[in-house]
């Protein structure tokens, strides 16, 4: 199909199209000649999950690169992509920032992780900063109840990676990585609401 064809099948405008091809999001197409190309079924899905990235997972530009150059390396690990895919939706840890609160934390309930996962450990700092500042004491237990639950979460994930090939296991744990983290939200606030509608009444 020709790139007016992609298009219209994908939604995505011809001028953002090209823009993706620029920046090298999306593969070039097959060459008709010097001024136009064909493009496949390939270029469709390609489309398909940078809108997904961009959208459903709020990344950047940048940050959807890596991921999908990611995808596309081999790997010897899960645990490699693993750390790659929580980057992609963790921000960067500020220089110096004193995580003592964070690592209390995670020993407190005995999880075993990445030592140097210095930017997941620091945004947990700063919701602890967070709710500090703001004067907001949870209610006791409440963070074991969290961490019980996310634990659950996690543990549900990490069983359903496949087994079969390194390839599928990256794919899975990358896209599940950045794609079910809005989900995750999402179904926390309806949670929400289905709690106080059965405490409070409609």
């Amino acid at each position: 199909m020709r790139i007016s064809q992609l298009a219209e099948t994908t939604g995505v405008p011809v001028a953002t199209i090209k823009y993706y091809l620029r920046e090298g999001l999306v593969p070039e197409g097959e060459r008709t000649n010097a001024t136009q190309a064909r493009y496949g079924e390939e270029h469709v899905q390609r489309l398909r999950l940078i809108r997904a990235l961009l959208t459903a997972g709020g990344l950047s530009i940048a940050a959807a690169r890596d991921v999908l150059r990611h995808l596309e390396a081999p790997h010897d690990s899960v645990g490699e992509v693993l750390s790659v895919a929580q980057a992609s939706v963790t921000p960067a840890a500020p220089e110096g920032i004193d995580l003592s609160r964070a690592r209390a934390v995670v020993d407190g309930l005995g999880w075993q992780i990445d030592p140097d996962a210095v930017d997941a450990l620091a945004s947990l700092e700063a919701a602890i900063d967070g709710l500090e500042a703001a004067g907001f004491e949870l209610p006791e237990g409440a963070l074991d109840g969290y961490a019980e639950a996310m634990a659950t979460v996690a543990q549900a994930e990490i069983d359903g990676i496949p087994a079969d090939s390194v390839e599928a296991a990256v794919h899975y744990v990358v896209l599940g990585t950045v794609l079910v983290e809005p989900l995750l939200l999402a179904l926390r606030r309806l949670a929400q609401q289905d709690a106080s509608w059965r405490r409070f009444g409609g």
